[in-house]
């Protein structure tokens, strides 16, 4: 009887640890996650985004480290109608479906919400064998065309002028998914390689807009 009281105390005491040492971590990621998106704020020039990173696993976020970003590749869901949040969190499914390998380090709804699931600093998996040197902006849309409404469009051509003055990029720099794989990916741009040029000419603009608000925070500061 001793022995089965010594038991059960024992895995209490298990109990009891594994329960508090879970309530550490989870308030451990909780506060870096803060701090994240504290950071992300206060980017000049970053539109805003809620960071929402995936937990580490093989099958979408192996967290191998992206050394060098050579270029951002633009994705669509080729799901209608779905949002940012259902997205990332099919993306966090995988760890437990291991249905696909499959993820994006940035996901833009159809209200131009902007999610971030993966570091800039970790790789995604989405753009084959660009994965290695690439950043990946996955955008939802309304319907078969892939066309994206106006708000993430705005979002898009936002984030990516961004990125590509934070990495010291090009819009040229810029590609589709198609230009990797030859996948019909994003839909409505590969369809309308006019629209495409255009982005990239809109991209271009935000470029330069980021660089003077970086130019004004800069003085300010002198």
């Amino acid at each position: 009887m001793l022995f089965g009281l010594v038991l059960l105390g024992i895995i209490f005491a298990a109990g009891v640890i594994k329960i508090v040492t879970g309530k550490v971590e989870d308030a451990r990621l909780d506060k870096l996650e803060a701090q994240v998106t504290q950071e992300n704020g206060s980017f000049i020039g970053a539109p805003p985004f809620e960071v929402n990173l995936l937990d580490v696993n093989e099958y979408s976020r192996p967290g191998i480290p992206l050394k060098k970003i050579k270029g951002i590749v633009v994705h669509y869901t080729a799901n209608p109608g779905s949002t940012a949040a259902e997205n990332r969190n099919y993306f966090e499914g995988l760890k437990d479906s291991h249905e696909t390998k499959v993820s994006s380090h940035f996901v833009i709804g159809i209200e131009g919400e902007i999610v971030q699931c993966i570091p800039s600093s970790e790789i995604a998996y989405a753009s084959n064998s660009r994965n290695d040197d690439t950043l990946s902006i996955e955008c939802c849309h309304k319907d078969e065309t892939g066309e994206f409404t106006e708000a993430t469009y705005d979002s898009l051509v936002k984030l990516v002028g961004w990125l590509c003055y934070r990495f010291g990029l090009e819009s040229s720099d810029v590609i589709r998914h198609y230009d990797v794989t030859e996948k019909i990916c994003p839909k409505y741009f590969v369809d309308h390689p006019d629209a495409w040029e255009q982005f990239k000419k809109d991209v271009d603009g935000q470029i330069l807009v980021v660089a003077e608000e970086v130019k004004a925070a800069d003085s300010k500061t002198e």
